[in-house]
Parts: C-alpha cells; structure tokens; sequence
C-alpha cells in the first residue's frame, strides 16, 4: 500500500527520471524519441511549489502538514 509521502517522492523522482532522459551526457543511446516524449511529458509536469501546494491542500493524497 502506498503511503502519501511515497506519492511525493514518485512525483518528484520521476520529475528527475524524465529530466536525466534529456540529458545525453546521463542517458547515452536513448533515442532521440524518448527524449521528445521525456520533454513533452515534463512541460507540464508538476514542479516542486505546485507539489507543496498539494502537499499542504491534501496532505491525505501526497503527505505533508495540513493547513
């Protein structure tokens, strides 16, 4: 069962995951395809403020102190 804090910390670890696709340097021979989808997934991806917002507005879902 996932617990709240474990919902965050996938947020922002596949945030990373997808960034480092982009990145050649740290993912030699990804094609070039997973880099486009990697970025297009990343442009409206969540960033951290929006994920502390959530955090404080819905702790139940992501973790976090409620408001």
């Amino acid at each position: 069962m996932t617990i709240p804090i474990e919902r965050s910390y996938a947020l922002k670890n596949t945030r990373e995951l997808l960034r480092m696709l982009l990145d050649p340097k740290q993912t030699p021979k990804v094609p070039k395809w997973i880099r486009q989808q990697a970025r297009q997934c990343l442009k409206h991806y969540p960033t951290d403020l929006d994920l502390a917002k959530a955090m404080k507005k819905c702790p139940e879902i992501f973790g976090g102190k409620k408001s």
